[in-house]
């Protein structure tokens, strides 16, 4: 719905892709009213009652009557309110809008950072949005990216780490890296510097937040178009690191204890042997160190997440007045 991809807006009967803010704003009406659907059905309106042949209250099933700019909406949804109460609302994105929108709806954020300096600004700004806004900040997780290349020693994971990048087309790596920046980099010689003056950094771009990204790196660390493109070509942006598994539990937890980091959004760079190896030798060292669990705590996401089930709007509603 927020995406970037200009093909995005087909599949929503527009007729072409809205500027980027009104994309937020359509975001903004559908998650009112998604909400309140979930919340259509009181958490004791599904009666069920073989003997009496009552299947639900009826007086606890209500109507949204939705009408906004984007949508009109009767309601009430045809399903039952579900154990999570709603499903976990996941958010990504890193703009001004998007991080706004995150602050007042996401319960888990989906985030790009190369430096722990990068993830400490973004954590702190979302959560400190959040309490603005009266929501506990313990009620979102942040969840950076990060792409491992584990091996037994730091020689074996760059070895690694640089077979994969041998892998990488330049033609399709170009054209991702033009829809980033709109910069068109066909016939450069790939190890030349980066042509940093040529980007604008005052136009608009469809991908704000990774196209501040990738200007950081570019002001940060001077690199060659072909190192710029093999450091987003698999993880699109998500931090990679190579290393032993101490290495990346080491990281994992620099970042989580420093205010960068809830958790991470694991992404191997390739399947299904890179889970098997973070599995198998990351998650030992973080559950010897107390940073993951034992055991799950419940059945759902949302337990997973150590998130509270939200409240029924409709359920408070009747209970302010009466």
């Amino acid at each position: 719905m927020t995406t970037s991809s200009p093909q995005a807006a087909q599949n929503f009967g527009l007729p072409e892709h809205p500027p980027h803010n009104e994309r937020y704003e359509r975001a903004r009406e559908y998650l009112d009213v998604i909400t309140r659907l979930w919340d259509s059905w009181e958490d004791d309106a599904l009666v069920n009652n073989p003997v009496s042949g009552i299947f639900a209250d009826t007086s606890k099933i209500h109507t949204i009557d939705h009408i906004g700019k984007h949508f009109r909406v009767r309601g009430p949804l045809n399903v039952s309110r579900p154990p999570q109460g709603r499903p976990v609302y996941v958010q990504a994105g890193s703009s001004e809008d998007g991080r706004a929108f995150a602050a007042r709806f996401a319960e888990a954020i989906f985030t790009a950072h190369q430096t722990l300096a990068s993830a400490q600004e973004f954590y702190a700004d979302i959560k400190g949005q959040a309490r603005a806004l009266d929501r506990s900040p313990d009620q979102i997780k942040i969840l950076p990216g990060i792409s491992p290349f584990i091996a037994s020693t730091q020689t074996e994971a760059d070895r690694l780490q640089e077979e994969f990048d041998a892998l990488i087309q330049p033609e399709f790596s170009l054209t991702q890296l033009r829809q980033m920046t709109g910069l068109d980099l066909t016939g450069f010689d790939l190890d030349s510097p980066f042509p940093r003056h040529l980007i604008d950094i005052k136009g608009a771009h469809g991908v704000a937040s990774r196209f501040k990204l990738i200007v950081d790196i570019l002001d940060r660390e001077k690199p060659t178009i072909r190192q710029l493109v093999q450091r987003l070509a698999g993880a699109r942006g998500h931090w990679v690191i190579a290393g032993p598994p101490e290495k990346i539990a080491d990281n994992i937890q620099t970042w989580f204890e420093n205010g960068a980091a809830d958790g991470f959004n694991v992404m191997p760079p390739f399947l299904p042997g890179g889970f098997d190896l973070f599995a198998e030798h990351v998650v030992p060292i973080l559950r010897k160190r107390g940073l993951f669990r034992q055991d799950y705590a419940g059945s759902t996401l949302r337990d997973h997440y150590g998130l509270s089930r939200p409240t029924n709007v409709f359920s408070r509603s009747l209970q302010a007045i009466a």
